[in-house]
C-alpha cells in the first residue's frame, strides 16, 4: 500500500500537467491501453492464467472503478486544481461503507453516523457553492468519481469473497475493459486536439505502466488480503501526498474553506476507517 500511496500521490499531479496537452478521456483510454500491454506481457512471461473472471462483477468492477471513477476525475482536473479534485475523490472509504451496508448487509455503525455528519460538513466547505458554479461542477464530478470507485471497491471484494482469482489476470482484464468502455466517450465528447510531444509521451508512460498497471495490481492485492475499511483507510494517505505535491509543484495553495474542508472530510474518513470489523452485523440470510 506504501507504494500505492507513492504512485497515485504523484498521479493526481501528472494528470493535472498533462491536461492542457489531451482530452481527459483520450488520457484514460490510452493509459489503460498501455497498462493492459504490460500487464498482458507480464502474463504471457509469467505463464499466468488468461481466463476472463466471473462475467458480471467483472464488468461492473471495470464501469464503475476503472471507467466512471478514472473519467469523471480526469473531467474534474480540466478546470480544477489537482488537491481539491483529490481530496473530494478520496472519499471512497466514505461511500464504500454506503455501498457494503446495502450490497452486503453490514449496519452503520454510530461512529459511521458521525463520520457521515463530518463528511458532509467537509463535502460543503470545500464544494464553496458560493464561489461560482464552475469550481461546484468540477467539485462534483469529482464526488461522482468517489461514489463509483466506492462500489467498485465494493465489487471487487465480492469478487474476491466469492471467487479465486489470480490478482494479475483481473487487473489485465480491468485495464482492457477500462480502455474499451472509454471509447465511446473518446468518439463523441468533443475534446481538445492532442500535442504529443516528450511531455505527453513520459506522462502516458507514468500513467499507464506505473498508475495503472502496477497501482491498480497492487491495490487489488490490498482489496483481497485487507478488509475493504481497511483498504479505504490505507488509502487517505493517497490524497494528503496528492494535496502536498500539488502545493511544492503546482503552486496549489489550499484557502482557508478548503483546508476546513479537508480537515472535516479526513476526520469523518478516519473516523469510518477506525470502527472495529465486528461494529457492523453481517446479514447472512
Amino acid at each position: 500500500m506504501a507504494v500505492t500511496v507513492l504512485c497515485w500521490g504523484m498521479s493526481w499531479v501528472v494528470m493535472k500537467s498533462l491536461a492542457p496537452l489531451i482530452g481527459p478521456f483520450d488520457l484514460v483510454a490510452a493509459r489503460y491501453a498501455v497498462a493492459f500491454v504490460v500487464l498482458f506481457a507480464c502474463l504471457l512471461a509469467a505463464r499466468q492464467p488468461l481466463n476472463f473472471p466471473p462475467f458480471w462483477l467483472t464488468v461492473g468492477i471495470a464501469l464503475f472503478q476503472t471507467t466512471l471513477f478514472q473519467c469523471l476525475a480526469q473531467y474534474a482536473l480540466v478546470t480544477g486544481g489537482a488537491g481539491h479534485v483529490v481530496m473530494l475523490a478520496y472519499t471512497m472509504p466514505f461511500w464504500a461503507v454506503l455501498f457494503a451496508w446495502l450490497l452486503l448487509g453490514e449496519r452503520p455503525t454510530r461512529r459511521h453516523v458521525l463520520a457521515f455528519a463530518l463528511a458532509a460538513s467537509g463535502l460543503l466547505a470545500v464544494l464553496e457553492p458560493w464561489n461560482g458554479v464552475g469550481s461546484l461542477t468540477s467539485s462534483l464530478l469529482a464526488v461522482a468519481g468517489g461514489v463509483c470507485w466506492g462500489l467498485g471497491t465494493v465489487l471487487s471484494k465480492m469478487l474476491f469473497q466469492r471467487h479465486r482469482v489470480n490478482v494479475l489476470t483481473v487487473t489485465a482484464w480491468q485495464m482492457l475493459l477500462g480502455a474499451v468502455l472509454t471509447l465511446p466517450l473518446v468518439v463523441l465528447w468533443p475534446q481538445q486536439p492532442v500535442h504529443w510531444g516528450s511531455t505527453l509521451y513520459l506522462g502516458l508512460l507514468y500513467m499507464g505502466v506505473i498508475a495503472s498497471a502496477l497501482g491498480w495490481v497492487l491495490w487489488m492485492f490490498v482489496v483481497r488480503r485487507v478488509s475493504a475499511t481497511m483498504a479505504g483507510m490505507s488509502s487517505l494517505a493517497v490524497p494528503i501526498f496528492a494535496v502536498a505535491l500539488a502545493w511544492l509543484l503546482l503552486d496549489e495553495r489550499p484557502d482557508r474553506f478548503e483546508l476546513i474542508g479537508i480537515a472535516l472530510i479526513v476526520a469523518g474518513l478516519v473516523a469510518v476507517s477506525t470502527t472495529r470489523p465486528g461494529g457492523a452485523k453481517r446479514n447472512t440470510a
